[in-house]
Parts: structure tokens; sequence; C-alpha cells
């Protein structure tokens, strides 16, 4: 694994898996200052603004680590955008809590799975990666938000649950996907999988890239409830 020093050339695994999250934090950037306008009042505006520079400023620290090892940062990305564009497209929401709750679980589902990925790494990637995804502050005041819209509304409940589920299972369907065509970084969650005590040396990565995600769900389960939501 590459330790930032020009002289060595990083493995592709950790290239993937920052070109990754970089295109990742840059159109949740996007995202976010879409919900911010959104958004029913001041208050909520100001939040998710500042959640937007937040992602905007994860995504530089990843595209200038890319540039460090000597990367392109835009090549290393491109393979990317059009599963993940595609993602987005099929999640759509259809109203600002759908929005908020797609914020909340994907975030929250994906930051899981980077961490764990990123733990077999080199330790400078970890560092950055740990530190792109953390959003418990955030998580806090989406999930107050739609906690109390729930709350307020308890028929929203029932819908906004299928909504979390659905974006979950799409997740991992976009997730076998490119586990299929970039191996390297399929293996990287192999990798991260077995560490993880969510597969074994015995499977396919591709097997380990599911096993890992429905290892996650405990996580989301707690997400959801934090909502008002069930499982």
């Amino acid at each position: 694994m590459t330790n930032g020093s020009p002289s060595e050339t990083p493995s592709a695994g950790v290239v993937d898996l920052l070109g990754l999250l970089a295109y990742a934090e840059l159109v949740s950037f996007f995202r976010l200052s879409g919900d911010a306008g959104l958004a029913p009042d001041l208050a909520a505006k100001g939040e998710l603004a500042g959640a937007a520079a937040a992602e905007y400023r994860h995504y530089r620290l990843l595209h200038d680590r890319l540039t460090e090892m000597g990367v392109d940062p835009e090549a290393a990305m491109e393979p990317f955008v059009e599963p993940l564009d595609a993602w987005h497209a099929r999640t759509e929401p259809k109203n600002w809590l759908e929005s908020l709750v797609k914020t909340y679980v994907g975030d929250g589902i994906s930051g899981d799975f980077y961490r764990v990925v990123a733990k077999v790494a080199d330790a400078r990637t970890a560092e950055l990666v740990d530190g792109a995804v953390d959003d418990d502050e955030r998580a806090e005041v989406i999930g107050a938000r739609v906690r109390a819209a729930v709350e307020a509304d308890p028929k929203l409940a029932g819908p906004l649950s299928l909504w979390a589920r659905r974006l979950v299972g799409e997740a991992l369907s976009q997730a076998q996907l490119v586990a299929a065509h970039r191996p390297e970084l399929a293996a990287l969650v192999a990798a991260g999988a077995e560490r993880a005590g969510e597969g074994s040396g015995r499977e396919s990565d591709l097997a380990a890239v599911s096993r890992l995600f429905a290892g996650l769900t405990e996580a989301h389960s707690a997400r959801l409830a934090a909502m008002g939501l069930s499982t």
C-alpha cells in the first residue's frame, strides 16, 4: 500500500476507493445544496447549507490526496460517475422528507461501508476516509427533522420506512455492479469484510461485497429508529 511517497505506486484498490468516495462527496455537495434551497424554513436551509459545505471540503481533501499520490483525480473518479449517477436517478426523492431520509440512510450505510474497507488500506487513507464520512452531527440534525415530521403526522412513518428499505436494496445492487467492474476495489472490499468478520477467504470477492452490506443492517436499523421509522 502507498504511504503517500511519490516514489511508490498506489494500489489500484486504494485509488478506486478514494476516487469513488471523492465523486460521492461531490455529488452529495450538489444534492445537499439543492435540498437547502427546498427547505421549509431558514434554520433548515442553514443546516443543510452547512452540511453541503462540509461535503465540498471532504471532496477537496480526497481530490488533493489523489493528486499527492500522483493520480489524476478526475480519472480516478470517472469509472464511478455512471453507476453513482444511475443510483441517484433510480432513487430520486419525491419530496423534501424523502430527500432527508435518503441523505440520512444513504450516507450512513455508505459511510459504514467505506470505514470497513479503509481499515485494510494504509493508515493515511484510513484516516482520510474516516474524516470524510464523519457525519454524526449532520445525521443528528437530519434525524431530528424526520422524527419531528413523523411525530406530527404518524401516517408518514410507513411510506418513509418503505423508502428507506428501498434505498438500502438499491445501494446493495449498485455496490455489486461496481465491484463486478472494478476487481481491485472488490478485492479490497473482500479484505475489509474478512477483517470485520463479515466474510471469509473461501468466498468470492462479489459474495464478500454482498455479505458486508448485509452485516451493516444492524446500524441501519438503529438509524431508522432514530428517525422514528421501523425496519
